[in-house]
């Protein structure tokens, strides 16, 4: 039968297929005498097969007949001179076994990356054991190979990611050997007697798969995780936060992605710590349906400024102790605040994200993708104007579109450039001197760049700075500025994008600058758009790390807040809510207060993504009123009783619950309690809360509890999110933007300024009680908006608590 589907195959090709005569007729010498006669044959005889293994009642050397056969007609590469090449890793000088080359191209095409993958092989032939092991050898994976006969086989095979089996031992592996997750390639179909059929007989595998395929379909249907969350050792006096990152024994990120429905092939991992969720993972839970959205949320930021940080990221940590799923989803901190007064973003306490220095620092570098392709659209810029000043348009057309051995000819990002224009011409040599003239000049008016290079500290000196002042720029210097990296609009552009596909186009879009006649300078203009995609398409996959307690969280994005839209990204949020299913959580992150960041989370992520929030997440803290000067001590306001001016402070929070409420869904007040905070404040500030519109006001505890402190905040939650709700933008996207201004403004709903079609930037200071907001003053621009100044350091920044133990290689100082 085989022959026969090899002769019909090579038939199919168009080759010509000479079969010799059966192997049960001849005995080994006579085969050898007719291969060596067809070798002769130069010209006629390609190719040899023997197919294997052979039947023949007479005894016949295998191992000798195969070596007959020159090495360069070995195709199913059985020689010794084959095998040999293959174990020696010469993969493009030799002929590779069919069957095993197949196996692998099945697992490439399954997307699943051997590398620092434990891949098993069980077999007993050199026709698919041996070369098996060679091949995932090469391409960089960890082999085990194994016969029927191993010892304690069900523990080899658990531990492999990847199994190819090939035994000709009917069901001889057992489905609930298999590790969860694992990709499973059966070479060989066996005969076992079965009265129910007609001959007597059924076709199965290697592999008994009826167990593991019922296992997998349970244990990884979508929204049914398997997950053990973290038992907390809690000690009072509360220990410092990097002390408690480093006492959490963490569960390896690839269990924890396999036990909440991640396949293996959807995660990228760093480390044990951290990884990468492919987009990929969209396409096999698009038939989950989504959970609940809640969108946490805080007051105005207080001029204390660690009361700020506890409130905005101490709600989205900790682990909801209720059985439901629960994913969050939190933006990455900046280096600039780490390093500078703020200090890092991870939580604190018993609430935490972990470990915590990697969370803080470099993550898994998509703030440093953002800074090199910000950076190349700066240097692009400078770049068109000093090659534009010296030349005349041909000259500079003549070096944009070089002759390459008398040829001149357009490359793809030039072709779309002649589409912009409206010059349908694919011929460089045809273009009239007026399409030259508009091909290749840009004619950028230098003091009308609206992108600035970026860096991700703080620099207040970068505020405003002089550049081209080499000799060799005599006369041409300008005036820009450098702002911290997470500005970006490549930053907001990343938390608003779906695909690479819309990010590309994002980014081609972005306009940088203005021409001397007014029209708008496109990167895609620059023909720095495909640059910026490639540099930028592993910081599009979410990052994944745990909380303290085992809570899987995404990190992703960090646009700040009063420059951009000031949300994590709508990627994360997708992922997060089809992996929790119908009945569980997913808890996404509004930065900045509510007056900018919850804003345009309902008004510019949730009208891109779609996704409408269930609950509002309003995070308050007793304390924040009167003037916190840095570095001083806090005023007796802070650490003494004080109802009356507790009343009086609730002024900012009734205000934001009001703007969560317009949008038609319930709000919860989460009311941070710190030790300074009495009994009695926190009572007064939840039945404010409640009488001015919260559907419920809870204090919490998570810092010194973890999440056993925030249950009664959670199930609060939970009753919120069944409660009815009518999610509704606040204005239709085709008012002009005047329009927009006059509505919020006469409802008296959000106080600020906007500054295109859909964007809220202000201050961060708007809704308090004294005017202390610095003046800013914006130009509405098409696309483009800017912010002079940025934090700069203070007099002791945070970095002076910094370094790291060169003998355990830890982080000291990080909070």
């Amino acid at each position: 039968m085989r022959i026969k589907l090899k002769i019909l195959v090579v038939s199919i090709m168009g080759r010509l297929i000479k079969a010799m005569a059966p192997a049960e007729i001849l005995n080994g010498k006579e085969i050898s005498t007719q291969i060596r006669a067809r070798l002769k044959n130069q010209t006629t005889i390609h190719e040899f097969i023997v197919q294997l293994p052979l039947d023949s009642e007479n005894s016949i050397n295998t191992e000798g007949l195969i070596n007959t056969i020159a090495p360069e007609k070995d195709v199913d590469g059985l020689t010794s001179i084959s095998a040999g090449k293959l174990a020696r890793g010469d993969l493009n000088d030799c002929f590779i076994p069919c069957m095993p080359k197949g196996c692998l191209e099945l697992i490439k095409e399954a997307g699943v990356q051997t590398a620092r993958r434990h891949a098993v092989v069980i077999g007993h032939s050199k026709i698919v054991r041996a070369p098996m092991h060679d091949l995932l050898l090469w391409n960089n994976a960890t082999v085990t190979t194994c016969h029927p006969k191993t010892a304690n086989l069900d523990e080899e095979v658990n531990k492999g990611d990847v199994l190819v089996v090939a035994t000709g031992w009917p069901e001889m592996a057992k489905g609930e050997w298999i590790k969860p997750g694992a990709i499973v390639i059966d070479c060989r179909i066996n005969y076992v007697p079965d009265d129910k059929k007609t001959n007597g007989r059924k076709i199965v595998v290697d592999v008994s798969t009826v167990e593991s395929t019922k296992r997998f379909l349970e244990k990884f249907k979508p929204g049914k995780w398997m997950n053990q969350y973290n038992n907390l050792n809690f000690k009072a006096p509360v220990p410092s936060d990097i002390d408690i990152s480093r006492s959490c024994k963490l569960k390896p990120i690839g269990k924890l992605a396999r036990e909440i429905g991640l396949l293996s092939e959807e995660v990228e991992l760093y480390d044990e710590t951290k990884a990468k969720v492919l987009l990929s993972a969209l396409e096999h839970l698009k038939h989950q349906p989504d959970g609940k959205y809640w969108v946490v949320t805080g007051i105005t930021p207080t001029l204390q400024e660690k009361g700020k940080a506890r409130l905005q990221s101490g709600w989205c940590k900790p682990f909801v102790p209720i059985p439901t799923r629960t994913f969050l989803c939190v933006q990455q901190p900046s280096q600039g605040p780490i390093f500078g007064i703020k200090g890092g973003a991870a939580g604190d306490g018993y609430s935490q994200i972990i470990p915590m220095q990697e969370f803080n620092l470099h993550l898994t570098g998509d703030i440093h993708a953002i800074t090199v392709a910000n950076n190349l659209i700066a240097v692009a810029i400078d770049a068109q104007i000093f090659h534009e000043l010296p030349q005349t348009d041909k000259a500079l057309f003549n070096r944009l579109v070089p002759s390459v051995n008398g040829v001149r000819k357009f490359s793809d990002i030039h072709i779309q450039r002649l589409n912009r224009l409206g010059i349908e011409k694919t011929d460089p040599t045809t273009l009239t001197d007026e399409e030259i003239n508009r091909f290749a000049i840009l004619d950028i008016d230098p003091e009308i760049i609206t992108w600035q290079s970026v860096l991700d500290t703080n620099d207040r000196f970068l505020w405003k700075i002089t550049i081209r002042q080499t000799s060799t720029k005599k006369g041409h210097t300008r005036t820009a500025q450098s702002d911290i990296s997470v500005a970006s609009e490549i930053m907001a552009v990343l938390a608003l994008t779906t695909s690479l596909e819309d990010m590309r186009e994002r980014l081609g879009k972005m306009v940088v600058a203005s021409s001397k006649k007014g029209e708008p300078i496109s990167a895609e203009d620059l023909g720095v758009g495909g640059a910026l995609i490639v540099l930028m398409k592993a910081a599009i996959k979410p990052n994944f790390m745990q909380t303290l307690e085992g809570t899987p969280v995404c990190v992703h994005a960090s646009p700040f807040a009063n420059i951009a839209h000031g949300n994590s990204s709508i990627t994360a949020d997708r992922i997060a809510l089809k992996l929790v299913g119908p009945e569980g959580f997913a808890v996404t992150e509004s930065g900045f207060g509510a007056d900018i960041g919850m804003e345009n989370f309902f008004n510019i992520k949730s009208r891109y993504s779609g996704l409408c929030p269930h609950v509002v997440v309003l995070v308050a803290t007793v304390r924040g009123g009167p003037v916190v000067t840095a570095e001083m001590p806090l005023p007796k306001a802070y650490t003494e009783e004080n109802l009356e001016l507790v009343e009086k402070g609730f002024s900012n929070l009734k205000k934001q619950t009001e703007n969560g409420r317009m949008s038609v869904i319930p709000v919860v007040v989460a009311v941070n309690a710190f030790k300074m905070d009495t009994e009695t404040e926190l009572d007064l500030v939840s039945h404010l809360s409640r009488e001015h519109g919260a559907f419920d006001a809870v204090k919490y505890t998570h810092w010194a509890e973890g999440g056993k402190g925030a249950l009664a905040l959670a199930q609060a939650i939970q009753r919120a999110a069944q409660a009815p709700s009518s999610f509704q933008l606040l204005y239709d996207l085709k008012l002009p933007v005047k329009d927009k201004n006059q509505n919020h403004f006469t409802e008296d709903l959000w106080t600020g300024v906007w500054e295109s079609p859909h964007l809220h930037g202000q201050n961060t200071f708007v809704l308090v009680s004294q005017p202390r907001a610095k003046r800013y003053s914006y130009r509405i621009r098409s696309a483009h908006f800017r912010n002079s100044e940025h934090n700069g350091l203070p007099t002791r920044p945070c970095f002076y608590d910094t370094d790291l133990d060169p003998e355990t290689e830890q982080v000291n100082g990080l909070s």
